[in-house]
C-alpha cells in the first residue's frame, strides 16, 4: 500500500470508528430514554441509531478491503469493495425502515400513553450530535472519494431527520393531550412512521447511487475532459481516439486510444504510450491507464 492510500485508510478508518462511538451512545440514551418515556418514536430512533453501529461495522470491513492490492483474479483491484459496502448499508436502511413502519402501524391501534419530556430532550441531543456527526463523515468521504464513508454519512443525516420526526411527534403529543385531545397521544407512533419512510428514502437513494457506480459507471465528459486535455500535450500525440475512465470506488482506471506516427517505429509508440501513462498517473485517484496505439490516418482524423 503506498503511502498514500495508507494515509486515506487511516483517515477513513478513523472516521468509521466515530461513527461506531457516536452511535452506540445514541442507540443506548434514546433506547433507556425511549422506554422510561414510554416513546415508541423514540425507541425506533434507537433502532435506527444501532443500524448505524452495523453500517459503520461494515464501513471497516469494506474499506479495508478496497486497499487490498491487485491480483490475478482481480486486476483492476479491490476498490469497488467501498461500493458494494454502500449498497450492504442501503439494504440494511430499508429493512430496518419497514421493520419500524410495521412496529408503528400495529401501535396505531393499541391503547397509548402520553410520551415523557425526556424523549424531548434525548432528541434534541440526538439531532445535535447526528448532524456534527454527518458533516464530518461527509467531509471525509468527499475529500478521499469515499462512497462507503458517503452513505454512511447520509445514513447519520437520515437519522437527523428521524430524530426531528420524533421531536415534533412527541413534542406533539405531549402539548395535544395537555389541551384536552385526547387523540395527539397517536401522533407518537405516527411519527414513528415518519422516520420509517425517511429511513426507506434515503436507503433506495443511497443503493441506486451505488449500484449505478458497480455497474462500470465512466466518467462524464465534464469530469474527463482535462484527461484528454493531458494526453493531447504529450509529445509525438497526434489525436485522442477515445478515453474512457471507469470509477473502481475511490479511484479510476483509464482505457485510452490515441493516434501517433503512423511512420515512427513500434519502440516510438510504446514510447509515447508511456508517457500518456505517466501523465495521467501523476493524478492520485487515477490508479491504472491502459493505452492503445493508434496509426494517424487524415481519413480518420475526428
Amino acid at each position: 500500500m503506498s503511502s498514500e492510500g495508507a494515509a486515506r485508510y487511516k483517515k477513513v478508518q478513523m472516521g468509521a470508528w466515530i461513527g461506531i462511538a457516536g452511535n452506540v451512545i445514541l442507540a443506548v440514551i434514546k433506547g433507556i430514554v425511549g422506554l422510561a418515556a414510554d416513546s415508541r418514536a423514540l425507541v425506533a430512533d434507537a433502532l435506527h441509531s444501532a443500524s448505524d453501529v452495523v453500517s459503520s461495522t461494515a464501513v471497516l470491513i469494506g474499506v479495508r478491503a478496497a486497499q487490498q492490492p491487485p491480483d490475478d483474479d482481480h486486476p483492476y483491484g479491490h476498490g469497488k469493495a467501498e461500493t458494494v459496502t454502500a449498497i450492504i448499508v442501503a439494504v440494511l436502511l430499508i429493512v430496518v425502515g419497514v421493520e419500524i413502519a410495521i412496529n408503528a402501524a400495529g401501535a396505531m391501534f393499541t391503547p397509548l400513553s402520553v410520551p415523557g419530556i425526556w424523549a424531548v430532550y434525548a432528541s434534541l441531543f440526538s439531532i445535535g450530535l447526528k448532524e456534527l456527526m454527518f458533516q464530518y463523515k461527509y467531509r471525509l468521504g468527499k475529500k478521499y472519494k469515499s462512497s462507503a464513508l458517503i452513505a454512511d454519512a447520509w445514513h447519520h443525516r437520515s437519522d437527523v431527520f428521524s430524530s426531528l420526526a420524533v421531536l415534533i411527534g412527541v413534542g406533539a403529543a405531549i402539548a395535544g393531550t395537555a389541551a384536552g385531545i385526547e387523540a395527539a397521544v397517536y401522533l407518537d407512533p405516527l411519527a414513528s412512521i415518519l422516520v420509517a419512510l425517511l429511513i426507506m428514502r434515503m436507503g433506495w437513494h443511497i443503493g441506486s447511487e451505488a449500484v449505478h457506480t458497480t455497474l462500470d459507471h465512466v466518467l462524464h465528459e465534464e469530469d474527463s475532459s482535462w484527461m484528454i486535455e493531458a494526453a493531447d500535450s504529450v509529445d509525438g500525440v497526434m489525436q485522442i481516439d477515445e478515453l474512457l475512465a471507469r470509477e473502481h470506488g475511490h479511484y479510476v482506471i483509464v482505457d485510452i486510444k490515441i493516434s501517433v506516427d503512423p511512420f515512427i517505429t513500434v519502440e516510438d509508440g510504446h514510447t509515447i504510450g508511456k508517457k500518456v501513462k505517466r501523465e495521467l498517473m501523476q493524478y492520485g485517484y487515477v490508479h491504472d491507464v491502459r493505452v492503445h496505439i493508434n496509426p494517424f490516418s487524415e481519413e480518420e482524423k475526428l
